[in-house]
C-alpha cells in the first residue's frame, strides 16, 4: 500500500498480461503500462472491499487473494472472501508466525463453521476448501 515494491519486481514485468498495482497515494513511479488503482488507506491498510470494488470495475469478476496473515485475515474480517483454502503439512515447526490473526470473538456462536471439503494429497498434506459464502451457523 505504501508503494514499496521495485520497479524490477518480476511481477511488474511485461509478459503480455495486463498488470495492476493496488495502492495507497504515494509518489513512488511504476513501469510503463501497469495500471495503478489508487486507494486511500484507512488505519495504514487498504479496505479490501474497496479494493474488489475498484478491480471489480476494472472488470475483474475473480480474484486470488494471496499473502501473510494481516492481509488474508483483514479480507476475511471485512467479508471479502468467498472460498478459503487452508493447506497443512505434516510438519512440525515449533513457534512461529500466525497463519490467521481474525478479530475476536466473543460468544462460540459468533464462529464461522463454512462448509468444507477435504483432499488429502499424495505428500500428505492436507487442503480444506472452506466455502465461507456457506456456513453452517447462517440463517
Amino acid at each position: 500500500p505504501a508503494g514499496r515494491m521495485p520497479l524490477n519486481a518480476r511481477c511488474l514485468l511485461d509478459d503480455g498480461a495486463r498488470r495492476l498495482v493496488v495502492r495507497g497515494p504515494c509518489s513512488s513511479r511504476l513501469p510503463p503500462d501497469v495500471e495503478e488503482v489508487m486507494l486511500p488507506i484507512d488505519v495504514r491498510a487498504l479496505s479490501p472491499l474497496a479494493v474488489i470494488e475498484a478491480l471489480f470495475n476494472r472488470g475483474l469478476k475473480r480474484l486470488l487473494i494471496e499473502g501473510g496473515a494481516r492481509t488474508v485475515s483483514s479480507f476475511i474480517d471485512g467479508d471479502a472472501v468467498d472460498r478459503l483454502h487452508v493447506l497443512v503439512a505434516p510438519m512440525i515447526l515449533g513457534s512461529g508466525k500466525t497463519g490467521l490473526a481474525l478479530k475476536p470473538i466473543t460468544r462460540l456462536i459468533e464462529a464461522r463453521r463454512p462448509l468444507t471439503q477435504v483432499y488429502v494429497l499424495a505428500d500428505g498434506d492436507v487442503l480444506f476448501d472452506c466455502d465461507l459464502r456457506r456456513c453452517e451457523n447462517q440463517d
